[in-house]
Parts: structure tokens; sequence; C-alpha cells
């Protein structure tokens, strides 16, 4: 059966802080705006506990802080579809054309705010035992292990964010790095090492895993002495960097070489009517700053273009 076809002025592709920021202009501005986010609402930015650094603003949650924005983009009618998988975009200057597995969109414009995905470990246990120890998302499973001993693999902000917040669950949580420090904020390192039972491993490697039907065993190797070890677990997190969602436009907009959008601080891509906003957008800064200033900047300059 044919798809629907619909009409929309503006279609903002992912809901992170960049694509709602965006839908919230869009909606001020009376443009037709829908989002379509194939997973979460938020993005990255869900899943942190504490959020210190944005402007007025003094602490709050990413979840407290996403649901916010949304509230307010929906005010203004904006539709906000969660979790509606893209299978196919056309990007040209004379047709703009989104399609869902239940409808094909034809926007005036569109917003790329698609952000960036965590990055696997690439050891060949983490898919045998993918939700089954592993895992990607700890606000999404971290209550999954009650009582459990906990690892997460990184040594970044995210990671020890991650750490922090599933210690209300794990009887043990570790931190496991390959490198010899932590790189997170002064504050988030603070919090997790004042917690007696968290524990950080450095100069370490993850390299298999073993159990039965779920996770138990991670297999260990030190950087330093080349010590193969074992170390009991249920469950494993993995932080260890991000790629961006860039795999639906290839071919169509021009990349970077890192794999991200190539579009200036205007944040116009080398097709007209395209726009690309936060991480996915090649820049030297990423915070929750700079994705609202290029959801602000796309979404205005958007309402020009439609407007010829």
């Amino acid at each position: 059966m044919e798809k629907e076809r619909k009409e929309l002025d503006v279609l903002i592709i992912g809901a992170g802080m960049a694509g709602l920021t965006a839908a919230l202009y869009a909606g001020r501005m009376n443009l037709k705006t829908l989002v379509l986010e194939n997973a979460i609402v938020g993005g990255q930015i869900a899943n942190a506990t504490g959020i210190e650094n944005y402007p007025g603003l003094p602490n709050v949650t990413g979840a407290e802080l996403m649901a916010t924005l949304q509230k307010q983009a929906e005010s203004y009618g904006v539709e906000v579809d969660e979790f509606d998988m893209i299978e196919k975009v056309t990007l040209t200057a004379e047709e703009k054309l989104v399609e869902t597995g239940s409808f094909i969109y034809a926007p005036k414009a569109v917003i790329i705010a698609s952000g960036m995905q965590r990055r696997k470990l690439g050891i060949p246990d983490e898919t045998k035992f993918a939700d089954r120890g592993f895992h990607y998302c700890e606000q999404c499973d971290g209550f999954r292990y009650q009582g459990k001993r906990i690892a997460v693999a990184g040594g970044g902000n995210a990671a020890v964010d991650a750490a922090n917040f599933l210690g209300k669950y794990g009887s043990e949580v570790y931190i496991i790095h390959r490198s010899p420090k932590l790189t997170a904020d002064q504050a988030a390192i603070d919090k997790f090492n004042a917690n007696p039972k968290n524990k950080a491993i450095f100069n370490t490697l993850i390299e298999g895993a073993s159990g039965d039907k779920e996770l138990k065993t991670l297999h260990l190797r030190s950087r330093e002495t080349g010590e193969a070890y074992d170390l009991p677990m249920d469950a494993v997190f993995v932080n260890v960097g991000v790629e961006p969602n860039t795999a639906l436009f290839a071919g169509q907009i021009d990349f970077m070489e890192n794999g991200r959008i190539k579009a200036g601080e205007d944040c116009r891509t080398n097709v007209p009517g395209v726009f690309a906003a936060g991480d996915i957008r090649s820049k030297e800064v990423r915070q929750l700053t700079t994705a609202a200033s290029d959801g602000t900047t796309a979404a205005i300059l958007a309402e020009k273009y439609i407007n010829g």
C-alpha cells in the first residue's frame, strides 16, 4: 500500500538539545514542524544525572531539562514523534523527502540534529552478551542490576556520570579505563571517589567476557605489565566515545573526514534548505549551550530559506 505523503515546513531529525531548540524556535515562528527521533527524546544528555553548567539551571538532570524543552516546543504546536525509524531520505535543492515506516514527509527545510551514538568496544563477546550484560544506556538498563557488580568502560564525563548514576543500584561499581587517569570534570570524579563501593581500574583493557546466558566474568589485561586476569562482573556499561549518526545522509551532503557533517556557524550544509545542528556538525566545541545555539541558528535561517 502506498504511504501517505505529508507536507511540512520544517522536519527536524533528532530530539536532543539542538533538535528540540530548533523545534521551539520553529514552532514560535508558526512553522508546521515535526521532530523525528528513533530513540528516546533527549539524546545522550537525557542520561546525565546532574548538569551544573547550563546557564540559569545550576543543578538539573538531563531528563528534566529535556522534558521541559520538549514541553516548551509542543506548546507551540510542534509534533515530536519518538521511536520512529527513518528508512530513507532524499535531500536535494529541488526536493526533500523523509520516509518512515508509515509516511513520506515532504518538508520545505530539513534540520539534521541526529547527534552521536556510543562507540562499542569492538570485542566479539560484546555482541554475544548484548543486552545480557553489555549495555549502552545506564538509565535504560541500570535498574536491572540491583545489588549486582557493575562496571563502566571509559574515563570521560559520560563514563563517570554513568558510574555515579549506577551507584544507586550496584553493590560494587568499577570504572575500567585504558588510560592512567580519569578525564571527567573534577566534581564528578570527587563524587565517584567519595563512594566507598566504587573503584577505578586504570591502564586496563577489556579483552573478552564469559558466562552462560548472562555475563559473569570480564577478561582484562594490564597495559603496564601485560598480565591477564579475570574479574567477576554482572554488567558493563560502555562509555568509550561516540560516533556521528550520519549513515542516512551519505552521498547526499558533504561530510568531514571525521564523519561529521560539513557546516559552518550558520549551520548551512552544501544543500540549500538543509541545516546541521549540534554534535553532528563539524565544530571545535560541543556543549549543551553550543547545541542550543546551533538549534536556534538553524531554525531562524530555515525560516528565512522557506520565505525566500
